[in-house]
C-alpha cells in the first residue's frame, strides 16, 4: 500500500481551505491539473472520497474533515522535525509568565503550548487567560511577561508592544441550503436582510460594527452570544448567518450539521492574532525562546490557514 506524500497532504489542506482547486493552484503556484491528480491519488491511497464536487468548487465529506485534521496534525509535526535541531533547548531555564484572551486560548495556542513544553522542559510557564485590556495591564505592570492576543483588537496601548503571526480572513458563515449560496457574489447589502448571530466575544461585536459602519447597511442581530459553538449551531440549523474568522471556523456543528462559507464582495479586515509585550523591558531567556519558537512556526501555521501549504 502506498503512502501519503508530503506534497499531497499540503494540496489537500489547499483544496480544503480554498474550497476551490482552481484557487488553492493559484495559492500554490502550481498548475491546477498537478492539484487535481495529487487529490485523486491521495483518495486512492486513503480509499474514500475526501471531497464532494459541486458547480461552485468543492467540499470536504465527512472522511474528508476527519483527514484534515490529520493532515494538519502531520504538518505540524514535520514543521517541528525541521526546527527541533536548532538549539540546545534543554539549556533555556526560567519562568515564562503567559497570558492569551479567549479565541486564542481556545483556537489557536493550544498545540502551541504542548509542542513548547516538550521542546523547552526546564522553562516554567505560566498560564493566565484574560479579557484584552487585563493583559495590556498586565504587561505594562508587570504581571505577565508575554501575552498571545489578537492584535487587531489592539488600540495604541502605551507601553505595549505587539508583533503579528498569523492574519485570518473572515468569511460568511450560512447553513448547506441557504439561498446565499446560490448568488455570484454576496456583499454587506445582502447580509442586512438576513437574521444575524453576532458573536461578542474578545470584542468580536465591536470590530464587526467597526466595518458595518463604513457602510449604510446594518446586521439585523437576533441573538448577542459570548459563544462561538452557539453561533454555529444556530447558523447551521438555519437560524441565521454571521461573518467570523476562518481560525475558528469549523465545518460541523456539535449536532452534525453542515456549515458552509463564502468569501465576501466588501473588504472584511482580516483577525490578526500576534505577540505582545512591555516596551522598553528587557526579557529573560524563556521569552526570547518562546517569541522565537513562535516565530518559526509563524509561516507554517499562516500558510496552513490561508490555504497555501
Amino acid at each position: 500500500m502506498n503512502e501519503p506524500s508530503i506534497r499531497q497532504i499540503r494540496y489537500f489542506i489547499a483544496v480544503a481551505n480554498m474550497g476551490q482547486v482552481s484557487r488553492a493552484a493559484m495559492e500554490l503556484n502550481v498548475s491546477q491539473s498537478a492539484v487535481t491528480t495529487a487529490i485523486k491519488q491521495l483518495e486512492e491511497i486513503v480509499g474514500v472520497p475526501l471531497f464532494h464536487r459541486h458547480a461552485g468548487g468543492v467540499m470536504l465529506t465527512y472522511e474528508g474533515n476527519i483527514f484534515l485534521d490529520h493532515a494538519r496534525r502531520i504538518m505540524a509535526a514535520v514543521d517541528e522535525a525541521v526546527r527541533s535541531p536548532r538549539r540546545l533547548r534543554d539549556d533555556v531555564k526560567g519562568t515564562l509568565r503567559l497570558a492569551m484572551t479567549y479565541t486564542v486560548a481556545g483556537y489557536f495556542l493550544s498545540p502551541y503550548i504542548e509542542r513548547f513544553v516538550r521542546a523547552f522542559p526546564s522553562v516554567n510557564l505560566q498560564l493566565t487567560e484574560a479579557p484584552r485590556s487585563a493583559i495590556e495591564d498586565g504587561l505594562v505592570s508587570g504581571t505577565f511577561d508575554l501575552a498571545v492576543l489578537l492584535t487587531s483588537n489592539i488600540l495604541d496601548q502605551e507601553g505595549v508592544a505587539y508583533e503579528t503571526l498569523l492574519k485570518s480572513r473572515r468569511r460568511l458563515w450560512l447553513s448547506s441550503q441557504h439561498p446565499l449560496l446560490a448568488i455570484p457574489s454576496v456583499g454587506l447589502s445582502d447580509i442586512a436582510n438576513e437574521p444575524y448571530i453576532m458573536l461578542t466575544v474578545d470584542e468580536a461585536s465591536n470590530t464587526a460594527q467597526r466595518y458595518w459602519n463604513r457602510t449604510s447597511y446594518r446586521p439585523k442581530a437576533i441573538l448577542r452570544t459570548s459563544s462561538v459553538e452557539a453561533v454555529r449551531s444556530m447558523v447551521a440549523n438555519g437560524m441565521g448567518v454571521t461573518i467570523l474568522s476562518d481560525m475558528v471556523y469549523r465545518p460541523w456543528s456539535l449536532d452534525g450539521r453542515r456549515v458552509e462559507v463564502v468569501s465576501l464582495a466588501d473588504r472584511i479586515p482580516t483577525m490578526d492574532v500576534g505577540l505582545a509585550w512591555a516596551a522598553n523591558v528587557d526579557q529573560n531567556a524563556a521569552v526570547k525562546a518562546f517569541r522565537e519558537f513562535m516565530h518559526m512556526g509563524e509561516q507554517s501555521h499562516m500558510l496552513e490557514n490561508e490555504g497555501r501549504i
